[in-house]
């Protein structure tokens, strides 16, 4: 679960995990600060970082001679009700073809791309504090 707590600059926010903490903010563009990652930049971080973590553990659990992993995300919404993902995958290490081909399809199949590319529903639970 990840929670949230306001910070005095305006729209700053304290994201945790309760193991560890980050600052997101809006944009100075929107009035914020821009002192940290936007709510935006977050979806395309959670995805980066799975197609990372994703292609390392592929690789080691095979044996693969993959080095590094640089990943680059970007949100892009072509149409009103279209969002496009776009991302790249830079694999270093003495790959062949067919381990580069092995890494591509594990990234396609991530847990957060599954995530997202499936129909989302929001339930609130809004807890009402006293003033």
């Amino acid at each position: 679960m990840i929670q949230t707590r306001s910070l005095a600059s305006p729209y700053a926010t304290a994201v945790s995990n309760g193991r560890q903490e980050l600052v997101a903010d809006a944009p100075t563009a929107k009035g914020g600060g821009g002192a940290g990652f936007g709510a935006h930049e977050l979806l395309e971080a959670a995805l980066a970082v799975c197609l990372n973590m994703a292609v390392r553990m592929h690789a080691e659990s095979n044996g693969l001679p993959l080095t590094g992993v640089n990943t680059r995300v970007s949100l892009h919404r072509p149409a009103p009700d279209t969002v496009c993902f776009e991302y790249s995958l830079e694999l270093t290490g003495p790959l062949t073809d067919d381990h580069r081909g092995q890494l591509e399809e594990i990234a396609r199949t991530c847990p957060v791309r599954q995530t997202l590319s499936k129909r989302i529903d929001f339930a609130s639970s809004a807890a009402r504090l006293a003033t």
